[in-house]
């Protein structure tokens, strides 16, 4: 008889040392196009500034966040709210960190989101956990310890390299700490085709990431700072921009590389030593970086 295998959750925490990035607004596309893709999908905001909050346009009522999971203990499933864009948020709100020194004085503060979590694993294939902007904190280690995969969100821009090693060092760490290896990925972001920094950075971080890194780059758009007007992602209000495709593109390579790592366990193939790379759109593609 074959053996049947349940799917597994995907729980990836969007995590880096420093803010600016792009990881909230990576968190809420990335939840938007595996929604599109027909995945249940939950995003959870992390970070205390609520931006994924705020950039969907959610308001947070007293005792409505994961705040109260964190310092009240509260389950889950009563913080989730719906939104447009087709997949659930649990909001964050300022309270969130009072965590921080609350935890200095709690026994293991680091394993409460993973705890709470297993209560919806039938309910979602994907959630996805917006970090606060420092991988450090006992926030973004709870990210971690429940994550299936940690992606490292960094901007093609000055600095982007130091601070993307340096978050790699404090999660590698973590995970030895914990006794397990981390498994990462990287995604480069805020990518501007026509400018040289932003090639050069993006060579330098493909040199010294390799294969961690996903093949799509997301460009800047003009639509992502709209949509933040608007509440919602940019699919919704200029679903053929750049950002909606590369999202999208971001959206089929990772589904892409979960199958094969999950037919790859179950041994029905045999895993490759490097992942296939997915087309990107011809204004995508980075072709000015052989230069």
């Amino acid at each position: 008889m074959a053996r049947i295998h349940a799917p597994v959750m995907q729980t990836w925490a969007l995590a880096n040392q420093k803010g600016g990035t792009g990881k909230t607004t990576t968190a809420i596309h990335l939840a938007a196009a595996l929604a599109a893709q027909g995945k249940r999908c939950l995003l959870i905001d992390l970070d205390p500034q609520a931006h994924a909050t705020l950039g969907l346009g959610v308001a947070v009522e007293d005792g409505s966040s994961i705040a109260a999971t964190f310092l009240d203990g509260k389950p889950l499933n009563a913080l989730v709210r719906t939104t447009t864009a087709g997949f659930h948020l649990i909001p964050s709100e300022a309270r969130l960190g009072e965590f921080e020194e609350v935890a200095e004085r709690s026994l293991q503060p680091e394993g409460i989101l993973a705890a709470a979590l297993s209560e919806l694993t039938a309910r979602y294939d994907w959630v996805l956990l917006d970090c606060p902007p420092r991988a450090d904190g006992v926030i973004t280690l709870n990210a971690i310890r429940a994550a299936t995969t940690t992606l490292l969100v960094v901007e093609t821009g000055a600095f982007a390299l130091q601070g993307a090693l340096r978050a790699r060092r404090i999660f590698e760490e973590h995970a030895r700490e914990m006794g397990s290896p981390v498994s990462l990925r990287l995604v480069a972001t805020m990518f501007h085709p026509s400018s040289r920094v932003s090639r050069e950075f993006l060579i330098a971080l493909q040199a010294r990431f390799g294969t961690i890194m996903l093949d799509t780059v997301v460009r800047w758009d003009e639509a992502l700072r709209e949509a933040v007007a608007y509440g919602v992602p940019a699919t919704e209000i200029a679903p053929h921009s750049a950002a909606a495709v590369d999202f999208d593109a971001l959206a089929a390579e990772i589904l892409a590389r979960v199958a094969a790592e999950d037919h790859a366990r179950r041994g029905t193939i045999r895993p490759a030593l490097e992942p296939e790379p997915l087309p990107h759109s011809a204004s995508a593609a980075p072709t000015p970086l052989t230069e």
